[in-house]
């Protein structure tokens, strides 16, 4: 039996759910007990779990939950330093040479603790078993393209919001473009990510450039995405990864105004995308880096959060046979993922 703690995500805007409550349900019937933290942000209420008959706890609590308990989040912990004893499920951004990263990792080795992290679970292929980047792909390109529409008008991009659902958000972001048809080049086209960004553009009845691993092989430099209206970053910031755009594109002749970094890496050595060093914000969902000509960067880094109850539905879906199977671990999901933390804490 394992002891899996579903704790509050503490982070502004984010309301998704990693473990839905029918799937708290198929885990307690499997043997396991399962303790979920109050939440009032998430998109699903805490009531429904607590019908499910799991442990109730305050947000928070998993700090002195008992240590063989296995902490399932998605975002990041507080960061206040606190000595990590727990296993924690999560996504930590810490093995690509993330500053905020290495602080991470020196928090598990001083408490002893684990970090499984959720972009690094995947089955004996080498593909991830569960993730957001649908939903990612879809919000992040709704995001770009009401930015870029705001630009054309001299404005900025307005405050992100939560959608009820993938069709409101494309009525909303059809209102913003007002029948104007930007051309997009989206490179990591055939991913998920890709495939989320390219199906909004879809809707939208917008001209995509498709681009994937075939179109990148030759590691640049690609001028052909200064032609475009607006750029879509699809790509995992991973060493061997080319860049993109460049310094000096800042000032080159382009007609590109708007670069989505829906991989949203910025600190990573490996970024693609050279024009700009960090994230951007619900608050302010872009970042302008050149004024004459324009250039606007996108990178906010829970863009599914927009999508809550759709990303969570889908994501946790994904990711529930992976927790039945936790103990026993028959693909070497977890002893994978175990695998890459030690490989970058010894």
């Amino acid at each position: 039996m394992t002891h899996f703690w579903v704790r509050q995500e503490p982070r502004a805007n984010e309301a998704r759910a990693g473990v839905m409550p029918e799937g708290v349900e198929a885990l307690m019937a499997a043997g396991h007990q399962v303790t979920v933290e109050d939440d009032p942000g998430r998109a699903i209420p805490t009531d429904a779990y607590r019908a499910t008959g799991a442990a109730i706890a305050v947000a928070g609590a998993w700090v002195d939950a008992p240590v063989d308990a296995v902490i399932c989040g998605l975002k990041e912990l507080p960061d206040d330093g606190t000595p990590l004893r727990h296993r924690h499920i999560m996504f930590g951004h810490a093995y690509k040479g993330q500053a905020e990263g290495a602080v991470l990792l020196d928090r598990f080795r001083a408490g002893g603790g684990t970090l499984l992290d959720l972009e690094y679970l995947t089955d004996p292929s080498g593909r991830r078993v569960a993730a957001f980047g649908v939903w990612a792909g879809f919000a992040g390109a709704a995001v770009s393209l009401i930015g870029w529409a705001a630009g054309q008008s001299g404005g900025t991009c307005p405050k992100a919001q939560v959608f009820a659902s993938a069709d409101a958000m494309t009525s909303h972001v059809r209102e913003a473009l007002q029948e104007k048809t930007p051309s997009v080049i989206v490179i990591g086209a055939l991913g998920r990510v890709g495939t989320g960004a390219r199906d909004l553009c879809d809707r939208l009845g917008l001209p995509v450039t498709a681009w994937d691993m075939a179109e990148t092989a030759s590691g640049g430099p690609f001028p052909e995405i200064l032609t475009h209206d607006v750029f879509l970053n699809c790509i995992l910031a991973s060493p061997g990864v080319p860049v993109f755009v460049p310094v000096d594109a800042i000032r080159a002749e382009r007609k590109l105004h708007m670069i989505g970094d829906i991989a949203c890496d910025p600190s990573s050595d490996f970024s693609p995308i050279k024009v700009y060093d960090r994230i951007t914000s619900w608050d302010a969902p872009t970042l302008r880096v050149h004024e004459t000509p324009l250039l606007d960067v996108m990178a906010i880094d829970n863009l599914p959060s927009m999508l809550p109850r759709e990303a969570s539905e889908d994501f946790a879906g994904q990711l529930l046979p992976h927790l039945l199977a936790f103990k026993s671990d028959p693909e070497g999901v977890w002893t994978r993922a175990a695998e890459i933390y030690r490989s970058h804490t010894d």
